[in-house]
């Protein structure tokens, strides 16, 4: 084995492991101070591992009950340098603007069992490893949105965690056809075993929404514009850039792109692709926070990939080509999209007449016009990319993708417009960014500056296609000047309303049609468990049955309730846990 195998062999399990260890750490209250100021660098082994040549190098886990290992192929290896930057990023940010929160021991609890979770996945080379990864992270998350104990957090954690719930059990569902399917649990069997299944429609199927709904699929993605504003800034930018990610990675691990043509179910992820891309527009641009806009436009462009994965389905000889394609696209996305929303902490300095204010305003516009794909920026290169791949669409759809996908390059401009619109007049009630946010904002913006000319694609590992990342300069030009211009004659003509425009269509939408047709039956429900059965079913005790029996019944029925709060169920669980690991 080389240096570089010895030294990935040597890394890989620290991805992991760090982050617990420095929550070990974070336990004991005389050691905060120093766990704190370490967990900005908890992501460090994922990002040395990046930087080591490639190496096929595994670290086994034979303790584990069903075996397992950890290595580092060309796409988790994108990931990897991703996720790391990006919890390092709004460590960073994060020190600084929780410092005077009584909460942020709490906070930093769950943001390191997050980001251990996410680290992992791009690491697992088996399903029971991804699924434990995925499922830490999705459920460490929920300590994250609910930060600040509000209603609407509360809420907002709340439709999260139910949404989590199906998540998890639907793709436990589909792991275990896949591994029945495959006789094995690595990953690299998976996609060919899922091509191959008797099961396959159901599995996909099953995946797609385990998935989807952490990537935002319409119509599952109402967790998504609810969490994203309740959530604190650091913790929005992971969301986002990393958390949003996962969903796309555990697709790219599980599908069988390049296996087999499936020209159903690629009409399926075509049309979910689009109906992201453009409901994702019309939604943000309804919203009057700049968060719920940055989240409408994370659902509207996740819809991009997801249209190339309804390509490669199409025709998988056309994968190596797409491969590397949705790779820039995720990392182009997580950068810009991680950079705007730790700008929205930022804006406090646009009320400065310093330079610190053109500073801010050129590090939000940044990311703004790469996500629109101007030219010079790593969306033009992205979407420059995708572009000539759409001719391999089926049937009709190469001719109009082309078009549709500079209709979405109109739209997101006009979406990064209205965000910098409804962020700079708040600006002037925030406090001015402290020394460590800004770090963690610059070192984004950095890495949106490297991802412009395809170098830092390259210098991870991604292969371009074999002419190479490149775009013409008229085709990222005219959508992007397009849709400008319509944003500076809405600004100038259109009256300036304030937040009704938002009343109109609030965040999490879908909720409230669920609601309006629930109500009915939850009103009938009601009215049968309080008014009618009461009434019709009068309860009598059997014969032998006496009052103190019945007493003992009441008892059982509190020590229910008692079981159903959480830190009583949480140490419940903790007990029953060491009592099987002690077994």
């Amino acid at each position: 084995m080389t240096g570089a195998g010895l030294a990935q062999v040597g890394l890989l399990p620290l991805v992991p492991l760090l982050p617990l260890v420095l929550l070990t750490v974070l336990w004991f209250r005389r050691c905060t101070a120093t766990a704190l100021r370490l967990v900005p660098w908890a992501p460090l082994p994922g990002l040395l591992l990046v930087l080591l040549p490639p190496s096929e190098a595994v670290f086994e886990l034979p303790w584990m009950l069903l075996g397992g290992s950890l290595g580092l192929d060309p796409a988790g290896r994108l990931f990897l340098f991703l996720f790391s930057l990006l919890w390092m990023a709004a460590g960073l940010y994060a020190r600084g603007y929780l410092r005077e929160d009584p909460r942020q021991r709490r906070f930093f609890a769950f943001f390191l069992l997050a980001m251990c979770g996410n680290l992992g996945m791009p690491i697992a080379r088996d399903m029971l490893d991804f699924y434990l990864f995925f499922a830490m992270m999705s459920f460490s998350a929920y300590g994250l949105v609910v930060h600040d104990s509000s209603e609407f957090a509360l809420r907002a954690g709340r439709i999260y965690l139910y949404l989590v719930l199906v998540s998890e059990v639907v793709l436990f569902v589909a792991l275990v056809l896949a591994a029945q399917a495959g006789q094995s649990l690595a990953l690299a069997d998976a996609a060919v075993a899922i091509a191959l299944a008797p099961e396959r429609n159901l599995i996909m199927a099953l995946l797609l929404v385990g998935f989807g709904i952490k990537m935002g699929v319409v119509p599952l993605h109402v967790w998504l514009p609810l969490a994203h504003p309740a959530a604190p800034i650091p913790a929005s930018a992971v969301l986002s850039g990393a958390m949003i990610k996962a969903g796309l990675l555990g697709l790219l691990r599980f599908l069988p792109l390049g296996e087999v043509a499936l020209p159903g179910w690629s009409l399926v992820f075509i049309l979910l692709g689009l109906a992201m891309a453009f409901f994702g527009v019309l939604a943000g641009l309804a919203q009057h926070q700049a968060k719920a806009v940055l989240a409408y436009s994370s659902i509207s462009q996740m819809g991009f990939p997801l249209l190339g994965l309804g390509l490669a389905l199409a025709a998988p000889q056309s994968w190596p080509l797409l491969a590397p394609v949705i790779l820039l696209y995720a990392l182009h996305h997580g950068l810009a999209k991680g950079a705007l929303f730790l700008g929205v902490g930022m804006a406090g300095e646009l009320t400065v007449s310093t330079r610190r204010r053109y500073l801010v305003l050129g590090g939000l516009l940044l990311p703004a016009l790469a996500l629109a794909g101007a030219p010079l920026t790593s969306g033009a290169l992205a979407k420059g990319a995708l572009k000539p791949l759409v001719s391999m669409a089926p049937g009709g759809w190469a001719e109009l993708l082309p078009w549709l996908l500079s209709l979405g390059a109109i739209g997101t401009t006009l979406l990064m417009a209205r965000f910098l619109a409804v962020l700079w007049p708040r600006s002037a009630a925030r406090q001015a960014p402290r020394p460590l946010m800004w770090s963690g904002w610059g070192l984004l913006i950095l890495g949106v500056l490297l991802c412009r000319d395809g170098r830092l694609p390259d210098f991870i590992g991604v292969t371009a296609t074999p002419g190479g990342f490149s775009y013409g300069l008229w085709d990222a030009l005219w959508p992007v000047a397009v849709g400008a211009l319509v944003a500076a004659a809405a600004w100038l003509r259109l009256p300036r309303r304030g937040g009704e425009a938002a009343a109109l269509l609030p965040p999490g939408e879908l909720l409230l049609v669920l609601r309006k047709f629930m109500q009915p039956l939850t009103q009938l429900a009601r009215r049968l468990h309080v008014d009618v059965l009461p009434r019709r079913l009068k309860w009598r005790a059997p014969p032998g049955v006496r009052w103190h029996n019945l007493a003992l019944l009441l008892s059982l029925h509190e020590a229910e309730q008692a079981l159903r709060r959480l830190p009583t169920a949480g140490l419940v669980f903790l007990i029953v846990l060491l009592l099987l690991l002690t077994l």
